[in-house]
């Protein structure tokens, strides 16, 4: 009789697990943009949204890694809690005082800001360039303390805060060590922006903002950290009042992912393609 040896297969090791944690999140175009990803990198991995109850990101997060979890998205509102769970911070979250990246490693959470590099990268790909630009950033929340240092890190020609109220620019400002105009939005000049980018909340209820006559007249790229289908309000006015160009926040989406991407994978994947898959599905 003659006896056939089989050798037993190990089963296929789990993918790596990721995911994007917000509230709310089940809008959130990350899990199909870090699927591309992986799909064009060869990587084994998945990634997935967890909606975190307001008064339990920590718990989520402690949950999410005992099951393996091994980076992590923080998006809205937790991006501040997410600094104080990180054990170490790169520079860019220290001066952002948010944390959009969590890598997990043994006892070490390392936390990230990937948001100002993904706006910076979108704006080149637009053709104009951060570098000797005369840049306006409307907000001085979140939003636009976590943008601020890659800004001023591209040496532009002079970046200025405008908030509705002066003091919040003004403190906003005195975070970084750089010469920084400060205006309120009602006393913005006319015809003084290269770039103007809006990182207020205004377009997430779909409002515009009330600007003084002639601040687009010599903008060159009028940018809208918010996404949609249809223009925002704030850049159909952009485009109405004269700026050369004007783009939404769709771009800063990928290009910070792909970030995050390479900080918890090594590799830094192509976007154009990937923006485009994702416009199409908007």
């Amino acid at each position: 009789m003659t006896m056939t040896m089989t050798t037993a297969v190990p089963p296929a090791a789990a993918p790596d697990r990721y995911a994007v944690i917000g509230n709310p999140v089940a809008h959130s175009k990350s899990p199909l943009i870090h699927a591309a990803f992986a799909r064009q990198t060869g990587q084994s991995l998945s990634y997935e949204a967890l909606q975190a109850p307001l008064d339990g990101f920590r718990q989520t997060v402690r949950q999410f890694v005992a099951s393996g979890g091994r980076g992590a998205n923080v998006t809205v509102p937790f991006k501040l809690e997410a600094h104080g769970v990180a054990t170490e911070l790169s520079l860019r979250a220290a001066q952002a005082g948010a944390v959009n990246t969590l890598k997990f490693d043994g006892d070490v959470v390392y936390g990230d800001n990937t948001d100002g590099i993904g706006l910076v990268r979108d704006i080149e790909r637009l053709g104009i360039g951060v570098g000797g630009r005369r840049v306006l950033l409307l907000g001085a929340g979140g939003a636009a303390r976590g943008v601020l240092g890659p800004l001023l890190g591209q040496r532009p020609a002079r970046v200025s805060v405008a908030a509705r109220r002066l003091p919040k620019a003004a403190e906003l400002a005195r975070l970084f060590d750089a010469p920084i105009g400060v205006y309120g939005i009602d006393d913005l000049p006319p015809g003084a922006f290269d770039i103007i980018i809006n990182a207020t909340s205004a377009s997430l209820s779909g409002a515009s903002l009330a600007l003084p006559e002639g601040v687009f007249d010599q903008a060159q790229l009028t940018y809208d950290m918010m996404y949609g289908r249809e223009l925002t309000a704030f850049l159909a006015m952009a485009q109405a009042s004269g700026s050369a160009q004007v783009a939404d926040g769709l771009g800063m989406l990928v290009e910070q992912a792909a970030e995050s991407f390479e900080i918890w994978r090594g590799v830094l994947p192509r976007t154009a393609e990937v923006l485009s898959m994702v416009r199409a599905a908007l």
